[in-house]
């Protein structure tokens, strides 16, 4: 939002000026590290920092601005507000409305970001695309990423992780969707929002901030999401990794394992070959969802098909490392019962000693230890070589797993030094190593010591 003067951001977020209506601002962050010349600075109150301490500070690294809830004795132009987490929103989807992209808003209970790179190698091909990073996908991160767009930008494909009632709304405000994609409706933040039927309830809320003429594009296997008739004013348009089932789906897959697949897509524009490079025949339903964006906004079935051939794993899903002979398999950034079952499956498609690194997964509510058992029941059917697990709810993985088989080497152990120490003693060079946990495991120190 380069140029835009803070008279104006007073105005789209109502609130107070206290200063020079007339500066200009050539950035906007949340980060006193990043407020430099120019920048708006957002002082926004957590749990650890409250930025609202750094405003003289940011000042002298140049910021011209701060949006804040409270009037600080500093001489740097301030916007005073409720809420500056509110503000935030309010000032990207005031911004977003001036702008002509197309954007496309991914969210979901799994697969949200490998969903969301899919559609953006794809749209690439065509557009001049801003996607989200890494894991900005709140209603802080969210916002932010909408105020980078750039006049030049085409497209943009945004990232919307939500976790608690009444935050889709505020991101969807931000975003402006074109295009809503919802990858499923699974148990993860069960514990926040209550049920499935309360995470449906939660994600579709997004419908209700598309653009004129917007479409949803939703998983013709998911039994909620595949009920929904009309959303935007339109009949949603449906994907699936299964032959003959959705608008977009795909047929004679060959799955190679961590090579990736390959397969036939079949549209309602025609049939393509494709490449998908991604390890996991889940990828394939990715694929599918990308191909309904392209479609959706007039690209060609070549072009989609040279988007999905482009596509690549990002860290801490499913991204091969190979050191010293020994494969390792970081998929630690986030796990949840679908997605670990899903690994431990595309584990036993590799070769030489299997060994499954498990963690605990978080956000599943009441139930959590039921499903820990059920992933270590489902991980002694896979039968890898050896299961490591650490972790209060991964004991639970363990009993699953001795209950369900007998033969399986499986060792819960207490901390995550202790079994990095164990591992670097037991595995050996044509080993693979599949590290997975949710991300407040931290298990990617794990795959640094590994690596």
């Amino acid at each position: 939002m380069p140029g835009m003067k803070t008279g104006l951001i007073a105005e789209a977020v109502t609130g107070q000026l206290f200063g020079d209506p007339d500066i200009a601002v050539t950035s906007v962050t949340s980060d006193s590290r990043q407020a430099t010349d120019g920048a708006l600075f957002i002082a926004i109150k957590g749990a650890r920092v409250d930025g609202h301490d750094f405003i003289d500070s940011v000042r002298e690294s140049g910021a011209a601005a701060v949006i804040c809830e409270r009037r600080v004795d500093s001489p740097i132009t301030q916007i005073v507000v409720g809420s500056s987490v509110a503000a935030l929103g309010a000032l990207a989807a005031y911004y977003r409305r001036q702008l002509t992209v197309k954007t496309v808003l991914v969210t979901g209970s799994v697969g949200k970001t490998s969903t969301k790179e899919m559609i953006a190698s794809v749209l690439s091909q065509h557009f001049n695309t801003l996607k989200t990073e890494g894991n900005l996908n709140n209603e802080i991160g969210l916002p932010l990423t909408v105020l980078k767009l750039k006049t030049w930008h085409e497209a943009a494909v945004l990232e919307a992780g939500i976790d608690e009632p009444g935050e889709m709304d505020v991101i969807a405000a931000a975003a402006g969707p074109d295009i809503c994609v919802i990858t499923n409706i699974g148990i993860c933040h069960m514990e926040n929002l209550g049920s499935r039927q309360g995470i449906f309830d939660e994600k579709t809320k997004c419908f209700n901030y598309m653009r004129e003429g917007g479409r949803a594009i939703l998983p013709a296997t998911d039994d909620m999401l595949r009920t929904v008739k009309s959303a935007g004013g339109s009949a949603p348009m449906f994907f699936s990794a299964e032959e003959g089932v959705g608008d977009v789906y795909v047929s004679s897959v060959n799955d190679m394992g961590y090579e990736g697949s390959s397969a036939v897509l079949n549209t309602p524009a025609g049939s393509v070959p494709i490449r998908l490079h991604i390890p996991g025949i889940h990828q394939l339903a990715n694929a599918a969802a990308a191909a309904c964006a392209g479609l959706t906004l007039g690209m060609s079935l070549s072009e989609i098909a040279a988007g999905i051939d482009a596509a690549r794993t990002i860290g801490g899903r499913t991204n091969l490392i190979v050191k010293n002979g020994v494969t390792i398999v970081d998929d630690c950034y986030n796990a949840s019962p679908a997605t670990v079952m899903a690994a431990l499956d595309l584990l036993k498609k590799a070769k030489g000693r299997k060994i499954a690194v498990l963690g605990d997964m978080g956000e599943l509510g009441p139930e959590e230890a039921v499903l820990h058992k059920q992933v270590g029941e489902y991980a002694a059917k896979a039968a890898p070589d050896a299961l490591f697990l650490t972790g209060e709810l991964s004991k639970n993985t363990l009993f699953g797993a001795r209950c369900a088989s007998h033969g399986l080497y499986s060792e819960h152990i207490s901390d995550r030094a202790q079994l990095i120490s164990t591992l670097k003693r037991t595995i050996r060079p044509g080993d693979t190593v599949l590290i997975k946990a949710s991300h407040f495991m931290h298990f990617e120190e794990i795959v640094k010591a590994l690596t």
